[in-house]
């Protein structure tokens, strides 16, 4: 199969069944390939459009919708975006990612959702001590974090990057007090601190019996063995990593495009299925970044992919400090008035039709016929959803005309 043709869907069609008679995976995992084997198909039902220049039918069907399809993602990021670009400041802005041992990675597995929140709230409650301590920054800042747990090969590999203003409001609210340009706080201590928040952290639930321990993390219920782990993590160095600043405000909405709405791999890394693998391609940093070809039996591909699919509703973008949901706007008026910047116009994605959106976002017309190039697509009927198709609530919008 081509590399243009083939989607992680399809490896999903053909080497599904195969994985769940394997791994017999959980349901939310289950949930996610059935989505995906099923998105924009006509199993998900959709709308029949006709031309009203050459009278050609043009079958558009729904979405999956899914946070993990490759294939529904950008429309929901650029929307995302376009809101975001007003809590930009006229400042510098760091890129800070904090990571988590090895030694970690199978209790991650079978803990996603607490230790997935104890990662986040290690993490950021480091930023802002530490940002907000007068040896260091002495003010209170805003951030958000993106949570990713994929390496360029599909590993297991919990990570959060955090975008943080170039400085914050001084404890009385009267100063906007910059960082210095290339630096904004030391990196060995937002390691050394926030390492000891999250071992902190995960002792408390151990002590609470929130950890599910079974299987081969069944030892770790013996308080000796749990010790032996604390103290291995106490050993390591845990890495924190601030990268260069950015070169301006439009710099740090680029990055956010490449870093928000992905998902473990998209459909245009996949390269062939060859001799029963999935090839794809990857960056290997170990070799100064190059783009390499890797190749899975398709089975390790899907579980490599699935081990990424997230606890339901678990919220993996979070702002905290002067972008927090219920403080922003007051915030974010403060640090202008100081800054003396300008107050940001309402997004124009939030007065749009999708449709509108789609247009201004690429420059088609989805009204426009794909046979003539010259009618309008009107919509004609529903095409109804398959019988056997997941039954999860109604689907996202068909991607079609109005």
């Amino acid at each position: 199969m081509s590399a243009t043709s083939l989607e992680v869907a399809e490896i999903f069609r053909r080497y599904g069944d195969d994985y769940r008679e394997i791994y017999a995976p959980p349901y939310q995992q289950r949930r996610v390939m059935r989505a995906i084997e099923l998105c924009r198909t006509e199993a998900l039902g959709g709308h029949l459009y006709v031309c009203d220049q050459c009278a050609a039918g043009i079958p558009i069907f729904n979405s999956c919708g899914n946070r993990h399809c490759p294939k529904c993602q950008s429309l929901d990021r650029e929307r995302w975006l376009e809101a975001r670009a007003r809590d930009v400041l006229p400042v510098g802005y760091f890129h800070v990612v904090f990571t988590v041992p090895a030694t970690l990675h199978v209790l991650f597995r079978g803990n996603p959702r607490l230790l997935y929140g104890l990662l986040f709230k290690a993490s950021s409650e480091t930023l802002a001590q530490i940002a907000a301590d007068p040896q260091h920054l002495g003010a209170r800042i805003g951030f958000l974090g993106i949570l990713h747990t994929w390496s360029a090969a599909l590993a297991l590999h919990p990570h959060i990057h955090y975008v943080v203003p170039a400085g914050g409001l001084s404890p009385d609210g009267e100063r906007w007090i910059h960082s210095p340009p290339r630096f904004l706080l030391p990196v060995k201590v937002l390691s050394e601190v926030f390492r000891g928040k999250f071992v902190d952290f995960l002792k408390q639930a151990w002590r609470q019996r929130k950890l599910e321990l079974d299987g081969p993390l069944e030892q770790l219920r013996h308080p000796v063995l749990f010790e032996d782990l604390i103290d291995q993590l106490y050993r390591h160095k845990w890495v924190v990593y601030a990268k260069e600043p950015f070169a301006g405000p439009e710099k740090v909405l680029q990055y956010l495009a490449r870093y928000t709405h992905r998902v473990a791999i998209s459909n245009d890394r996949l390269l062939a299925i060859d001799d029963d693998q999935v090839v794809f391609r990857y960056k290997d940093y170990a070799r100064g970044g190059v783009w390499r070809p890797m190749g899975l039996e398709p089975t390790e591909f899907i579980r490599r992919f699935l081990q990424h699919v997230l606890p339901r509703r678990f919220v993996r973008i979070r702002y905290f400090g002067l972008l927090a949901n219920r403080t922003r706007k007051a915030d974010l008026e403060r640090a202008r008035t100081l800054l003396k910047a300008q107050a940001p116009e309402p997004a124009t994605a939030e007065r749009e039709s999708w449709q509108e959106f789609l247009h201004r976002l690429t420059g088609t017309d989805p009204a426009r016929c794909p046979r003539c190039g010259e009618g309008t697509l009107h919509r004609h009927h529903e095409l109804p959803k398959d019988d056997f198709a997941p039954q999860r609530g109604p689907p996202a919008p068909s991607r079609g005309p109005p």
